[in-house]
């Protein structure tokens, strides 16, 4: 009996420690959790204070070039007026000289006393139309006077305009890289989600000769979901696709929203013809329609049709150029590229 009440007391004594372990373990669970969380809550904030600076660069580069495209006509007109102004400041400039030239000849006659009695009412209405010619050539020369005053403050206005063109060109210039930064940025970020979707993808299809990574794409045979020459999925096909739409739902949830991206599904064939039995008048059709056989899979279990694309490429996008079985069964297939819109 002693040795009964001794082992009974011995049992209970692991007890508490079992309980303290598993205590520890749960808090640990917890506060990983609780990091993870707010880790994913500054990093939406962070993309969101991205997506608002980008959109001002935006709106900053149009205001920008509304105002360059003013400054642009404003400048053409100056050159215009400019171009008028010195084509009447020459013809001006002639008709003072011919002036001139008059007004010397009737000086010239004043002078000459030969023939004073026959020249006499000749030289005072040259003397008259001296003076006229005299009081015209010094209107002429106070016009000539205002029109180069105008010419150089539109010289000077035009000069103001081509630096202001020169700041804001500069102004588009630096606001473009700085929009260029922010676009590459973006890039990456879906370059990492696509990443982390290939991975998904990989680790829940498993590694298969008929699955591959190429590039930025993820590669199907045809013959993974769709039987010869057909575009109806086959049950086994639909089971890999459903394992593809609970990697997108849960890719949905974790790309921030204003990341336009879409996934692009591209159906491919061969180069054989399709048989006189074939309910598709050429591999145009069929790649087409297997596309969108799967993308219509996609919506059916629930991924945003916003998010999708189908587009088929007949025989004209081969991987393989050889002739032989194996080059015709590489060639036909559907890739998946996650990109952006």
């Amino acid at each position: 009996m002693a040795l009964s009440r001794s082992r009974r007391d011995s049992g209970m004594n692991y007890w508490p420690g079992f309980v303290d372990a598993l205590s520890t373990l749960i808090l640990s669970i917890i506060f990983l959790l609780t990091v993870f969380m707010v880790a994913q809550f500054f990093l939406s904030q962070e993309v969101s204070g991205k997506d608002t600076a980008l959109a001002r660069l935006t709106a900053q580069i149009s205001r920008l070039s509304d105002l360059l495209s003013l400054e642009r006509a404003g400048k053409t007109s100056l050159e215009d007026e400019i171009a008028r102004l010195r084509a009447s400041l020459s013809s001006v400039e002639g008709e003072r000289d011919r002036l001139r030239g008059l007004a010397a000849a009737s000086q010239a006659a004043a002078n000459d006393k030969a023939e004073v009695g026959k020249l006499n009412s000749q030289i005072d209405l040259e003397k008259a139309a001296t003076a006229r010619a005299v009081a015209q050539i010094e209107i002429l020369n106070q016009q000539i006077t205002a029109l180069r005053r105008q010419i150089a403050a539109l010289e000077e206005a035009l000069g103001t305009s081509e630096q202001k063109e020169k700041e804001s060109q500069l102004r588009i210039t630096d606001l473009g890289q700085r929009l260029n930064v922010a676009l590459a940025q973006r890039v990456q970020e879906l370059s990492r989600y696509r990443s982390d979707f290939f991975g998904k993808l990989r680790e829940i299809l498993g590694n298969r000769p008929d699955i591959r990574i190429v590039g930025d794409r993820f590669v199907f045979q045809s013959e993974v979901f769709f039987d010869s020459g057909a575009a109806v999925l086959r049950p086994e096909g639909r089971a890999e696709l459903d394992q593809l739409a609970t990697a997108l739902l849960e890719l949905e949830k974790k790309i921030p929203s204003g990341i336009n991206w879409v996934l692009r599904v591209d159906g491919h064939t061969d180069t054989r013809q399709l048989t006189g039995n074939s309910q598709f008048r050429s591999n145009w059709e069929l790649s087409a329609a297997r596309a969108i056989s799967v993308v219509q899979y996609l919506i059916a279990k629930g991924v945003a049709p916003q998010r999708l694309v189908a587009a088929g490429f007949g025989e004209f996008q081969p991987i393989d150029p050889g002739t032989t079985e194996d080059a015709f069964s590489r060639n036909r297939r559907i890739e998946l590229k996650l990109t952006e819109r």
